[in-house]
């Protein structure tokens, strides 16, 4: 009988399952409080659980963290930690500190489906999901190798994999990331991005989630995302706009809009006033991200001119528009680079 990942259980199911065993549904919320506040991994040491409870939990479930495999750090402070799971795939995360704010991506599954033509991890092609589990155990990995009085403010899903495509484990760790008697972080310190999927961005907003979403759009035009991105040949750039018109944002809250800079390929002034039609009458911003190069990519990075050239474009017509230089691009851990080709 295989035994329960006990990261994989919601606040509630702990109570749940502290009761089926014959103890007080309180005993569920300790359990939660060693697994998510303390990240212990062994039952026997949660001091608090009468002894009996905690023999049965040892013999029924297990509290399986992805293993740290290697850390590679960054000239610019960042760090990639290569995740092994249970199975022996692999998985990358990216530590990311800025000022105040200490920022983990997570990956949500081995490898990508995809193939969106300038990203690296999809040259991998989808090995599996991952289980809400293996998520917020990247969490507990990561905070593990933090120094004392250091602590991750935000949660990007912007690592391995499309988060909406593995949409049950994605919500699950949504919850878990965000239920205070869990890891507690709030909804709006957590951006979830995607390629696009529609009936995931509109489940989303379905299930009443109040995340930050980040939209990969990488193109003006039709014919341009459907070289970029196959998925557009399947949700075309007018319902995938639809959709994120109708996401309930809250109060003060923008949509973000991602978009990769390819030199000679979606980077001209006609990109930019394309863009910003694109995106009239929305709470929109845009995180303008200069290609990071990978071996047989393709493609290159735009001269420098070119980069400022498109943002003052988009600036002067009133939508905010960030150049966003990724971190760990020395290392292979920026926007586009992650790749574990053991992980397939």
């Amino acid at each position: 009988m295989s035994r329960t990942n006990l990261l994989d259980l919601l606040p509630d199911e702990l109570e749940a399952l502290a009761e089926s065993l014959g103890a007080p549904r309180y005993r569920g919320r300790q359990l939660a409080s060693w697994l998510h506040a303390k990240g212990v991994t062994d039952v026997a040491l949660m001091s608090d659980l009468p002894r009996e409870l905690r023999e049965t939990l040892a013999e029924r479930a297990t509290i399986a963290w992805p293993a740290l495999e290697r850390a590679t750090p960054s000239q610019d402070g960042s760090e990639k930690l290569v995740l092994r799971l249970a199975d022996g795939a692999r998985v990358q995360s990216v530590l990311m500190p800025d000022e105040d704010r200490l920022t983990l991506c997570l990956s949500t599954q081995v490898g990508c489906g995809f193939g969106c033509t300038f990203c690296f991890t999809g040259t991998m092609g989808l090995g599996r999901d991952l289980s809400a589990g293996e998520i917020v155990g990247q969490v507990l990995t990561a905070r593990a190798r933090l120094a004392p009085g250091r602590r991750i403010t935000h949660i990007v899903y912007m690592g391995m994999g499309e988060p909406l495509a593995n949409y049950a484990a994605t919500a699950r760790s949504l919850r878990l990331l965000t239920d205070p008697r869990a890891f507690g972080f709030s909804p709006r310190r957590i951006t979830v991005s995607t390629v696009g999927l529609v009936a995931g961005i509109e489940r989303l907003a379905r299930d009443g989630f109040r995340v930050n979403l980040a939209i990969s759009l990488h193109a003006t035009t039709n014919e341009a995302r459907d070289r970029l991105m196959p998925v557009n040949k399947g949700v075309k750039l007018e319902a995938l706009l639809a959709a994120c018109k109708r996401f309930p944002l809250p109060t003060r809250q923008r949509m973000t809009f991602e978009y990769v800079l390819l030199d000679g390929v979606n980077d001209s002034p006609d990109d930019a006033r394309r863009l910003v039609k694109l995106l009239k009458g929305m709470r929109a911003k845009v995180n303008l991200i200069p290609f990071n190069e990978w071996e047989g990519a393709g493609y290159t990075r735009p001269p420098l001119a070119r980069i400022l050239g498109f943002q003052a474009i988009v600036l002067e017509h009133g939508i905010t528009a960030t150049v966003r230089w990724s971190k760990g691009e020395d290392i292979g851990a920026a926007c586009g680079q992650l790749n574990e080709r053991l992980a397939c």
